[in-house]
């Protein structure tokens, strides 16, 4: 339960940061609307947040988020940009996911 729990709080995170670049990027090169920036300081501070509620303030916690940061940009890049992703995608956000799950399998090895 706890890895699901952690998952889902990885999932989080980087979805509160991906919004909080995406909508600036919208405002600066699609031409949207300045009110864009005041959701996008909100999802920011709303990541910086949910980074206190790691398991730990840990570079091992960090560098396995990536992971699922990786995976989660390029699912929106797909369901939000409309973009096909490539096979090589799919297998590079394959490898940064493995690497999470041996990173995070390493959390208790150490004292």
């Amino acid at each position: 339960m706890l890895i699901l729990k952690t998952l889902a709080l990885f999932t989080a995170t980087a979805l509160a940061e991906i919004i909080g670049c995406y909508l600036p990027y919208v405002w600066l090169r699609k031409g949207g609307p300045v009110w864009l920036l005041i959701p996008a300081a909100a999802s920011l501070v709303l990541f910086v947040w949910l980074l206190t509620l790691h398991p730990a303030a840990s570079g091992r916690v960090y560098a396995a988020y990536g992971g699922v940061y990786v995976a989660s940009a390029l699912i929106w890049l797909r369901v939000v940009d409309g973009i096909k992703l490539s096979t090589l995608d799919w297998i590079g956000a394959g490898i940064t996911v493995l690497g999470m799950v041996i990173i995070a399998s390493g959390w208790h090895s150490q004292a």
